[in-house]
């Protein structure tokens, strides 16, 4: 194989075909299967060769035979071994079997392979990529400006937690700060956004579990929030409305009575909720000591949002890093003990409950003022002031055909998204488009858990352990 790359200057050495072919042609046929063995083209040769080294759909499969950290890795056992089943139960005993990527309780094209002895289950393998958009990559073709347009997309049912990212991302390297009430607007948009995307969490754990009625209660809530998005932005997702120097457009007149409306909707919805959930004995029986994932599993893993503080770690970035000026609204970060399905029921309830106060804060409190900075340098003119001047066409047509220049630097913002850590590492060389995005996204991180939840546990947990992660695959296949 050849040498891998020298971080430095890139250069890599030619790979030796000849040792190549001399170790891997001629492979035993139980060495062949054992490795899944496909024939790929090397550069620089006529023919193609055998490599166990690939990137493939296939090279993410669970092998009958793994070892070491591989087997452990999908045994949920790298932290803590509580692993009860007998490891020595015979391949007869035992099968491998796909779920999804079509599945629909998977939440998305995302595919597990189970080892199953019976009806527990002894492995688990997540296999993602079926959506990979290559949105990082993306990113490195749009301007700053247009950035917001791709980010939004990763994460569909929290937009706007990945524009605010993006763009107060960008503001860092810029060294701008926007006016009060263009922040305000964002803590708002952004915490009704956790509010939509926990109440459609709501309808399908409900449903996944057999609570058929929750889909519908959690939609009638959901719809509230999605038609004020609608009255703001002109769109229900998607947004491209959270941008760097402020938001695209000031909130429109009769917002506060939009928004006074989804108080006063909400709140009834969630007790509707809790009346038929908290208590149901079948819905205790199927999330109560179901998906367990321990504190130290949790920081392991680098699981975040709900899913880790329903384990009982205490960390938000709202609290730890604060952003937008969050830090002035007062809200408390809900905890559970026992790291189960119940428990991440509960602290979402909590945090739905807890986004709501802040939005009655910031309806209260909301500044006066520019929703956008003044910053020439990053801000279209008016639109008054392009018919006036010659100067101010030619300006909003650079600034949206060329885009705004970012000095070189680099650096890593974090937001609190309502699947956990959102973090983006940006990079600009001082040009008008980043030279690298890199986003540390929740659900991927949190989907690295789902063999230390679902090993040694009854198949017919596995829907509703893996639904209390609640990922979603734009986000991991980005």
């Amino acid at each position: 194989m050849s040498n891998p790359p020298d971080v430095v200057t890139g250069d890599t050495e030619a790979p030796d075909v000849t040792e190549r072919s001399e170790a891997v042609d001629r492979p035993s046929e139980s060495e062949r299967e054992r490795r899944r063995v496909h024939s790929v083209w090397v550069t620089g040769t006529e023919a193609p060769v055998d490599s166990g080294d690939f990137t493939s759909e296939g090279a993410q499969e669970m092998l009958a035979d793994e070892a070491g950290a591989v087997l452990a890795a999908q045994r949920g056992t790298l932290v803590s071994d509580d692993y009860l089943v007998d490891v020595d139960a015979s391949e007869d005993e035992t099968q491998i079997i796909n779920m999804g990527p079509q599945h629909p309780s998977t939440h998305g094209v995302l595919r597990l392979q189970l080892e199953l002895d019976g009806e527990t289950i002894r492995r688990v393998k997540p296999i993602i990529g079926y959506l990979h958009t290559g949105m990082e990559r993306t990113a490195e073709v749009l301007t700053f400006m247009q950035g917001p347009t791709n980010v939004t997309r990763m994460d569909y049912l929290s937009p706007f937690h990945n524009e605010l990212c993006f763009s107060l991302a960008v503001e860092r390297l810029l060294g701008i700060d926007v006016p009060p009430r263009a922040s305000a607007i964002r803590v708002l948009m952004t915490e009704l956004n956790r509010v939509a995307s926990h109440l459609l969490w709501f309808a399908t754990q409900g449903m996944d579990i057999g609570a058929l009625s929750m889909m519908i209660y959690g939609w009638r809530e959901r719809e509230a929030v999605l038609a004020f998005f609608e009255a703001v932005t002109g769109l229900r997702m998607n947004h491209n409305y959270i941008r760097p120097g402020g938001v695209a457009a000031d909130l429109p007149d009769g917002w506060e009575d939009d928004v006074s409306g989804i108080l006063e909707q909400i709140p009834k919805g969630l007790a509707d909720y809790e009346d038929l959930l908290t208590a149901n004995p079948v819905f205790l029986e199927r999330t109560q000591g179901v998906g367990v994932i321990t504190p130290a599993e949790c920081l392991a893993y680098g699981v975040t949002g709900p899913v880790a503080r329903a384990s009982g770690v205490d960390y938000d970035v709202r609290k730890a890093f604060p952003y937008s000026g969050i830090e002035q609204y007062e809200f408390d970060v809900p905890l559970g003990r026992h790291g189960d399905v119940y428990d991440r029921y509960l602290v979402r309830l909590g945090e739905t409950r807890q986004a709501l106060r802040i939005v009655r804060q910031v309806l209260e409190t909301m500044p006066p003022g520019d929703y956008r900075s003044e910053d020439r340098k990053v801000t279209p003119p008016p639109r008054a002031r392009i018919d006036q001047s010659m100067e101010a066409l030619i300006h909003h047509f650079k600034l949206f055909t060329e885009g705004f220049k970012v000095p070189a630097g680099e650096t890593y913002q974090a937001v609190e998204s309502a699947r956990g850590e959102l973090g983006m590492y940006l990079v600009s060389n001082g040009g008008a488009k980043p030279w690298r995005l890199h986003v540390r996204g929740p659900s991927f991180a949190n989907l690295q858990a789902v063999p230390a939840m679902l090993t040694d546990s009854l198949i017919a947990d596995l829907v509703s352990a893996l639904a209390s992660v609640d990922p979603v695959m734009g986000d991991v296949d980005r």
